[in-house]
């Protein structure tokens, strides 16, 4: 079975441009594709405070009970700091506590969230670890379901916890919630209108959630989103003073020097000078978009690389085409291949080929 390597290069004009903020760490990354666009002490392990409540959310929406009624218990005697001031005995669903947990940073609702889900609160700590890992947090350590860390409390970098917002924004109910300005509800206890303490939400007008966040060991922290022009992008912001400004002002160097390409088109490939499969069509099952920097000094690349089958399936994978940005590999897509529609009824040329190439 023999390879075959073809290789496309596709340029890129140069240019350079400089930003900065007032955090001890700060990212601004692509939420579809983890590119990371700006970047300061990323790495360096934090307490985040309550960003944190981002994976408890996670957590919530996937155990897939945000319908089922929650009868709040005696855990949430021991919450402090901000809260939604629910109540013993008071029932909500638990879709209503994961919107008092984001917009208004309960504490007892995250206590409450973590009885209801895991079984009590130490039991769903474990499982916020667990999912750190699952989604690549390398460097993050949940010890409550709410940030506070006057005694133990989260630590993460501003990497990890945009990988997490990442993640959190392709799950369509965490992108509601974050995303909701104003929230209403009327319990057996009470009668809530929660305003969301994201102000970005209503100051900026790409934004589309995020979570706030403060302690006097983490001090301000902040997780936004925005989106504009098919770019999605979340910023993370550790020990900031000026944050409000710094996220938009990362949002809009993001939107002004990166496009949104389409790189990989799914369907059929016509790709020059392939002439092994040439009686058959080769095609992928996927679109691949990329943000490039208007300015980028590196080019793309595409490599296709095909084994030489001596009998072809139709449907059977026959290659991959390698994406690379400079000397970086970004994407690895499957090539497949087909019988072309216009050559079903195959040329006696073909045949005696296909019959040469079944003797290899």
């Amino acid at each position: 079975m023999k390879k075959i390597l073809l290789v496309l290069f596709l340029l890129i004009p140069i240019k350079i441009f400089a930003i900065d903020t007032s955090a001890r760490s700060a990212i601004l990354m692509d939420i579809d594709n983890n590119r990371i666009l700006y970047s300061e002490n990323i790495d360096e392990i934090r307490s985040v405070a309550s960003i944190s409540k981002i994976m408890t959310a996670v957590i919530a929406i996937e155990s897939g009970r945000l319908n089922d009624i929650v009868i709040v218990g005696d855990e949430i005697k021991s919450a402090y700091g901000s809260g939604i001031y629910i109540q013993i005995g008071e029932e909500l669903t638990l879709q209503d506590l994961v919107y008092g947990l984001m917009l208004r940073s309960g504490n007892d609702a995250a206590l409450a969230i973590a009885k209801y889900v895991g079984g009590s609160v130490d039991n769903f700590v474990k499982t916020m670890n667990q999912k750190a890992k699952e989604i690549g947090m390398s460097k993050t350590t949940f010890n409550n379901p709410s940030g506070l860390d006057e005694e133990k409390g989260n630590y993460s970098t501003a990497r990890d916890m945009a990988i997490l917002t990442s993640y959190a924004m392709k799950l369509d109910d965490y992108k509601t919630i974050t995303g909701t300005k104003k929230y209403n509800l009327k319990t057996n206890k009470n009668t809530y209108s929660w305003i969301n303490k994201n102000k970005l939400l209503t100051s900026y007008k790409y934004s589309t959630g995020g979570k706030t966040g403060f302690t006097e060991i983490a001090r301000r922290t902040l997780v936004s989103t925005a989106t504009k022009d098919n770019i999605n992008l979340v910023v993370v912001t550790l020990n900031d003073g000026n944050d409000w400004k710094d996220h938009q002002n990362l949002f809009e160097y993001g939107f002004s020097n990166y496009t949104n390409i389409q790189i990989l088109k799914k369907g059929i490939l016509n790709i020059y000078d392939e002439k092994y499969y040439g009686d058959y069509e080769l095609y992928i099952k996927n679109n691949y978009n990329y943000l490039i920097q208007n300015n980028e000094k590196n080019s793309l690349l595409l490599k296709y690389e095909f084994e030489k089958k001596r009998e072809i399936v139709d449907g059977e994978k026959v290659g991959i085409v390698n994406v690379y940005l400079g000397d970086k590999k970004i994407h690895e897509e499957n090539i497949y291949v087909k019988e072309a529609k216009t050559n079903n009824k195959k040329s006696l040329f073909t045949k005696i080929k296909e019959w040469i190439m079944n003797l290899w």
